[in-house]
């Protein structure tokens, strides 16, 4: 049965940022079909100690880690305490990342660094750390969490969207290496979804703005409105995906 496909139980999901916004939905949906998550974190706990209890209340282990993927050696000491956690990761969905407004003549040396070292490095690290372990399997899901900018760059967003091209790039360089041994890979890029990143001061006018939450669909989307493509992405239900960019931006990338 096609319900069969969606069962992750007895999976292990890491989901970086999901102390909240889109990660936390996809770790949510992950641990209602069954996945034991771990809980990636850059900064509050409280927030991340909330996540948790939801799911253990939906009966899945979860485990909680605090890293800085901006800092030199980051995902290398990451990588040493899941080893300690558990035996190793089936699901790999990269969320985190960093996004810092600014238009291009003001941009600085360090914002070039914590947004390509987030974004992109710490994303090919992870995917170099754990994908061996995913091929030895024989099964592996990795999703890359990207950007609506990948298609229509913001003005002030020049180095985000960059790396969110980047990104883009690398996942389909390894589907096309991993297709055959049953790990996809494949990028999720939202459009303006509700979370509290859309609430950040973003140099811009109010014209601009709104041009930017339009959608063809008429609102913004939410968190639980990506969750469910990434639970068909990351279960055996999506086994014949890999190597795409799928927009899930209420035709915004149009």
């Amino acid at each position: 049965m096609i319900a069969d496909k969606f069962n992750l139980k007895g999976k292990t999901a890491l989901v970086t940022g999901s102390s909240q916004g889109i990660g936390k939905g996809i770790a949510l949906a992950l641990a209602e079909y069954g996945a034991d998550i771990i809980i990636h974190y850059r900064g509050d706990k409280n927030d991340t100690e909330d996540v948790a209890s939801q799911i253990e209340n939906l009966g899945s282990k979860v485990w909680l880690v605090q890293s800085d993927l901006s800092e030199g050696g980051a995902v290398p000491n990451l990588v040493e305490r899941l080893k300690q956690i558990v035996k190793s990761i089936d699901i790999l969905v990269i969320n985190a990342s960093a996004q810092i407004p600014a238009v291009w003549e003001d941009i600085s040396e360090s914002e070039i660094d914590i947004q390509f070292n987030t974004n992109f490095k710490a994303t090919f690290l992870l995917i170099q750390n754990l994908a061996p372990q995913m091929v030895a399997n024989g099964w592996g899901r990795i999703l890359t969490i990207g950007s609506v900018q990948q298609m229509k760059p913001h003005p002030n967003m020049l180095i985000y969207a960059a790396t969110k091209s980047a990104v883009l790039n690398l996942v389909q360089n390894m589907a096309m290496q991993l297709a055959d041994k049953g790990v996809t890979v494949n990028n999720l890029a939202p459009g303006v979804i509700a979370t509290p990143r859309i609430e950040e001061d973003v140099p811009e006018s109010e014209d601009r703005i709104n041009e930017r939450m339009g959608t063809p669909i008429g609102k913004i989307g939410n968190p639980e409105d990506c969750a469910g493509m990434a639970l068909l992405l990351c279960s055996e239900a999506g086994n014949f995906i890999t190597g795409q960019n799928i927009f899930v931006d209420g035709g915004m990338s149009l």
